[in-house]
């Protein structure tokens, strides 16, 4: 299994992608949806995905306390230099939080009401969950970037 020094790059690779799209787009478009059913702006997903990875590599990985707003994060909008800190802000969490994890071990913080079912898992298991969305959600915003830029 990976460990949790060598995960951390992977995701922050993720981050760091996503923000370089964001900051392709500019203030001018980082807000702006598709026009599609239920589509999501730039600025959401990037929210979303910044909301993710506190939940669960800070909270339920680390033991972080950390108050998830996921439905805020689907109403989330700003500016390209407030997700930049947003996004450095949380990168700097990572790296004290990493420190904290046990790959073999069950989750050291509390997992919410929908993830009650998870409780089995370890926190090795967690990690990749937050992966796996945030690889998800990159090439979510790849696709979003190029409809935007088709215009």
């Amino acid at each position: 299994m990976v460990q949790p020094e060598a995960f951390l790059v992977m995701v922050n690779n993720a981050l760091d992608g996503m923000l370089r799209i964001l900051e392709e787009l500019g203030d001018d478009r980082v807000n702006q949806r598709p026009d599609l059913p239920e589509a999501n702006s730039p600025y959401i997903i990037m929210a979303h995905c910044v909301g993710l990875t506190h939940y669960w590599i800070g909270r339920v990985c680390a033991g972080r306390p950390y108050a998830r707003d996921r439905d805020g994060e689907f109403r989330a909008h700003g500016s390209l230099a407030e997700m930049q800190q947003a996004v450095r802000d949380l990168q700097g969490h990572l790296a004290e939080d990493i420190k904290q994890v046990k790959i073999d071990q069950p989750a050291a913080g509390e997992l919410d009401g929908r993830h009650q079912d998870l409780h089995h898992l370890k926190q090795g298991d967690f990690l990749m969950r937050c992966f796996k969305e945030l690889a998800q959600h990159h090439g979510h915003m790849d696709i979003t970037r190029d409809i935007l830029q088709r215009g």
